[in-house]
């Protein structure tokens, strides 16, 4: 029996698309070539789909040198639609070759253009199966002013927040001001749409406002000014039941921070000092259990599909959800795979359970279509 095939598609537009490639180094390392065939594809940051080298150590993170997709002259022809799912790639004389059927594509694209449902809708109007979250919850996810509005529907207890757009900073600043304060300080500041806490600020006091607001509005024209909650920084990784079985919560990893203020780009990446993952955390089991059950929650809440990592304030008061992200960063060294690995699953078996995942959701699909 052939193997499946599997695109795994990296980089892209967004801010994020460093990330995106160095997830790639690690999943092109880990993931079970006696099962699957791989086959690389990176977007460029101008959005042009190139057939990568399937070398990963190419992509591997490096802080002094972040890893890239750079247009190396080839052009991914992707399936015509219908029962069609052969891949083709136009290479730079021209040639146009045939790179055998695709099976599934396993999406690890973070931000704008990747993780907000735009590439899954372009998947699903192909009819290619995909890894990880679909159009609904990763849009939803993706804008954090839609995802608290839709937690705060189901019962989620999430951080008070004010949304605040271009237009109106630019029309009406005193406005803003008057509602950040009433906020209390310190507060948040980050960009609607944007992760990896790309653009995010954390305001001490309403002098600090007004550059971090320039610095959010640089990624979006869309920002929330958050409430700071004090208490720990908890977060779980969810995956997607299988058999028509429910979701399933990892045990949780704790954000530890020392003389970092937050956690920002460069501890969660760079290796910057002053914030430890630590996973498992050092949780009491009342206290792992109501993490879990929350975390599912919330992955229900937003219709979530594949996979989840749901952050939290664990607080004197409970719990309050931060948000969801629905593709987490995915590096080896990142908080939703050391989750995993710390409830018993390796980083190559969690490649394969989102891959296999995505197969099984496709072939109930085929079923019931087939059954009309």
């Amino acid at each position: 029996m052939d193997k499946p095939a599997v695109a795994v598609l990296f980089g892209g537009r967004s801010s994020e698309h460093s990330i995106s490639s160095a997830t790639a180094g690690g999943v092109l390392r880990a993931i079970d070539r006696d099962r699957y065939r791989v086959i690389p594809i990176g977007i460029t940051r101008e959005g042009v789909f190139v057939l990568e080298d399937d070398e990963p150590d190419k992509f591997a993170l490096d802080a002094e040198r972040l890893p890239e997709v750079v247009d190396n002259g080839t052009r991914v022809v992707w399936p015509e639609g219908g029962a069609d799912r052969t891949l083709r790639v136009r290479r730079p004389d021209g040639a146009l070759d045939e790179l055998g059927g695709v099976d599934v594509v396993l999406p690890i694209l973070h931000g704008l253009h990747g993780e907000d449902g735009t590439v899954q809708g372009f998947f699903d109007t192909l009819g290619i199966p995909y890894a990880g979250g679909g159009v609904l919850d990763s849009a939803l996810c993706m804008d954090k002013h839609f995802m608290k509005i839709v937690l705060a529907a189901a019962g989620v207890p999430v951080s008070p927040w004010v949304t605040v757009t271009r237009a109106r900073w630019e029309s009406d600043p005193e406005g803003v001001r008057a509602d950040a304060a009433a906020l209390g300080e310190p507060s948040f500041v980050k960009p609607a749409r944007a992760g990896s806490s790309v653009g995010v600020s954390k305001v001490h006091d309403g002098s600090e406002l007004d550059a971090a607001l320039a610095l959010a509005f640089a990624e979006d024209d869309k920002v929330l000014i958050e409430s700071a909650i004090v208490g720990r920084e908890v977060e779980v990784a969810i995956l997607e039941g299988r058999g028509g079985a429910g979701p399933r919560a990892s045990l949780p990893g704790e954000i530890v921070l020392t003389t970092r203020e937050f956690y920002d780009f460069e501890g969660k990446y760079l290796g910057g000092d002053g914030a430890d993952v630590v996973c498992p955390a050092d949780l009491t089991d009342a206290e792992i259990a109501a993490i879990q059950d929350l975390g599912i929650r919330s992955f229900l809440a937003v219709d979530g599909k594949g996979l989840a990592r749901v952050d939290f304030f664990l607080t004197a008061d409970g719990l309050y959800v931060n948000e969801l992200n629905t593709m987490p960063g995915f590096t080896p060294i990142s908080m939703f795979p050391k989750c995993w690995i710390a409830s018993g699953m390796s980083y190559g078996e969690l490649i394969s359970e989102l891959v296999d995942t995505a197969l099984e959701r496709a072939g109930a699909m085929t079923a019931a279509a087939s059954a009309r």
